[in-house]
């Protein structure tokens, strides 16, 4: 299984970007069951849990999704069990959000992947 994050940039203050996770390698019975997140780290740093989604998001289990207080209202996770992929829309962005993003379960029970780099000028 390898985590493949995409979707990173240069944007301005303000602007907006939607990352992109595949779980490349993972069958969807083995996908479905994961809760998810998004987490970003910055040189120097550990990295820190920004976004995270709980459940599969069927009818019989719903999802819910909790966010750093950093992020709050900008910030929106979604899951799409069908391709394996968990998404990060990023709205507003500030300069304090530039950082590199990974996804990973929230147990971080994968290898990490290469990380999207996401950079915001002021």
């Amino acid at each position: 299984v390898r985590l493949v994050e995409s979707g990173g940039g240069l944007v301005q203050a303000g602007g907006s970007l939607r990352l992109s996770c595949t779980a490349s390698g993972m069958i969807t019975s083995v996908f479905n069951p994961h809760d998810w997140g998004w987490y970003s780290q910055v040189p120097g740093k550990q990295r820190e849990l920004v976004a995270g989604i709980v459940g599969i998001g069927s009818t019989s289990s719903p999802s819910s999704t909790n966010y750093a207080d950093s992020v709050k209202g900008r910030f929106t996770i979604s899951r799409d069990n069908a391709r394996k992929r968990v998404y990060l829309q990023m709205n507003n962005l500030i300069p304090e959000d530039t950082a590199v993003y990974y996804c990973n379960t929230l147990k971080e029970s994968l290898p990490w992947g290469q990380g999207t780099q996401v950079t915001v000028s002021s």
